[in-house]
């Protein structure tokens, strides 16, 4: 099974007045952790919001010209067993390139191939299936034939004779 995994990150930035300059600060030095090994790990804005009102905030919290900002990295993780799987790897392989940055997995989704999917509608609509064998079909099946033995259809012509004496 391929599972998606988003964690989530604190990125510490300094020296900046905005919470946009934070944001772009945090996600361009995220980049460079992550490349170019981690290529294909997404880079995207955190959410913060109040936890009293649900209010949303800035991705970024600014004190002191120093920041504090909310980074979401999403990765596709492949062939796992389980989605705490799934998290376990996504922490590690991130984990090891950001150092000294606190991660939390936010989402763990199982990803459905579409091969598999295609595969599975197909069974269910495959008129061969037994479940859907009509009842004269498996009549037909559990009747031995003239010979008493099943399966003449793999005999040669010539052993035939034989068969029928």
């Amino acid at each position: 099974m391929d599972c998606r995994v988003v964690v989530e990150a604190a990125v510490p930035v300094y020296d900046v007045e905005t919470a946009d300059e934070a944001v772009r600060i945090a996600i361009s030095k995220t980049g460079e952790m992550l490349n170019p090994d981690l290529n294909y790990v997404e880079i995207n804005m955190g959410t913060r919001s109040c936890p009293d009102c649900g209010a949303e905030h800035d991705p970024a919290f600014i004190a002191a010209d120093e920041g504090l900002v909310a980074l979401e990295l999403e990765m596709t993780v492949f062939n796992v067993e389980r989605n705490e799987h799934a998290a376990r790897i996504a922490r590690k392989e991130i984990g090891q390139r950001l150092r000294n940055i606190p991660l939390e997995v936010l989402e763990v989704e199982e990803l459905i191939d579409e091969d598999e999917s295609n595969d599975e509608q197909n069974e269910r609509n495959d008129p061969s299936d037994e479940s859907e064998a009509t009842a004269a079909d498996r009549s037909d099946e559990d009747t031995p034939d003239k010979t008493g033995s099943e399966g003449d259809d793999d005999v040669l012509p010539e052993f035939e004779e034989l068969l029928d004496e």
